[in-house]
């Protein structure tokens, strides 16, 4: 029997070492927002880091007191009873630095300048996310973590994890994600910045300072993004050519169809919570993850270094964003390495946003796996 974790309150560590990024530049002092659930045991070997994606945090499942719908973005996957049974694992939300969910960011007072940071923020790359967080593992006094668990851009963070610290995980799940962007998927993301940066609030990234917020980009940013994570299958079910009245209007500027409502729903939405400069540090990220590029475009050789992982991964056939293809070249460079990896294609419909909703057979998938983890790390575990 599943239920949920309950009620939740974010934690927040603070590091006074900088953070050396990938840039060559650093961050300063700063802090990581986290939560926890479940227990850690004796031997501090039950713990799950979750990595969020573009616009998740640190808050996977739960609520939180003061906001009754404040559900955990993976509350279906995290809990008790659930396929990461909290139960048996110790599980750490982390909300990565650059965000605008609580870790230190474009939001937060530059240190150097008493301003906010805006768009002075240092870009940070997957691995400098990766070893911010290791640093919050460590300090949790954990050595060694039982599986690191990410979907889309947090399964890029899972990759990174093994490939940067593969003596202090035993599992890598990565789920709806890819070793790369591909051109049309950078693309996507270029379109989404240049539609933020070109609107006339933005004030090159310091439009805190003139009590504005770049809406109009961030709502045309949401609205490209959301079609990538839908399939073709699922817009058509959902929406069809179905009209929002009974009759066409002969406008070009008004909604005339369901689907430019829910776009503009979604984009309007998005706009009033998530941050501008954040979306440009985060997509930025995306494009600049790509382990092999330090191995001449050679996946199989980055991926030597974590041979001693077993790996699960997870993709989903109408994702278009994240195709099954991208996720079976991971598969290939373990294999290559001759890694324990497990992999599972979902015949889903519902594109790349299938890694979070209830589909009972990639539930499953997920729970037949965690349970191996708690056989693993947890001596006299029932697998």
């Amino acid at each position: 029997m599943t239920s949920s974790v309950g009620v939740v309150t974010p934690q927040r560590m603070r590091f006074d070492q900088p953070l050396p990024l990938q840039s060559g530049a650093q961050l300063p002092a700063y802090e990581l927002v986290y939560e926890t659930y479940g227990t850690l045991n004796a031997q501090r070997s039950n713990a799950v880091l979750v990595c969020h994606a573009l616009n998740a945090s640190h808050h996977v499942a739960g609520l939180h007191a003061d906001d009754p719908k404040s559900l955990g973005w993976w509350d279906n996957m995290v809990g008790p009873g659930k396929p990461v049974d909290t139960d048996r694992f110790f599980v750490i939300g982390v909300n990565n630095p650059g965000s605008c969910f609580g870790s230190t960011g474009p939001m937060h007072t530059n240190p150097a300048t008493g301003r906010p940071w805006g768009a002075d923020f240092p870009v940070c790359t997957v691995e400098d996310w990766v070893d911010a967080q290791a640093r919050l593992i460590e300090a949790l006094g954990i050595r060694q973590l039982a599986a690191v668990l990410g979907g889309s851009l947090g399964g890029m963070q899972a990759q990174a994890w093994a490939l940067r610290y593969p003596e202090r995980l035993r599992h890598c799940v990565a789920v709806a994600t890819a070793p790369n962007l591909s051109a049309q998927n950078i693309a996507f993301n270029e379109v989404a910045r240049r539609a933020i940066v070109t609107d006339p609030d933005f004030h090159g990234g310091h439009f805190y300072a003139h009590g504005v917020v770049p809406k109009r980009g961030l709502r045309v940013a949401r609205m490209i993004g959301h079609i990538t994570y839908l399939s073709d299958d699922s817009m058509e079910a959902k929406f069809g050519r179905e009209l929002r009245d009974a009759e066409l209007h002969f406008s070009t500027q008004d909604i005339e169809f369901q689907i430019e409502s829910y776009l503009r729903y979604q984009g309007d939405k998005f706009s009033e919570y998530f941050d501008a400069n954040t979306y440009l540090l985060i997509t930025r990220a995306l494009d600049y993850f790509d382990p092999a590029r330090a191995h001449g475009g050679d996946l199989a050789r980055a991926y030597a270094a974590a041979k001693a992982i077993r790996f699960l991964l997870v993709s989903f056939t109408t994702d278009w964003r994240f195709s099954p293809a991208r996720s079976r070249e991971i598969v290939k460079a373990l294999v290559d390495n001759r890694a324990d990896v497990s992999y599972a294609e979902i015949d889903a419909p519902h594109g790349h946003d299938a890694f979070l909703l209830e589909d009972p057979r990639y539930l499953a998938v997920m729970r037949a796996y965690f349970e191996r983890i708690a056989a693993d790390v947890t001596p006299g575990a029932r697998a």
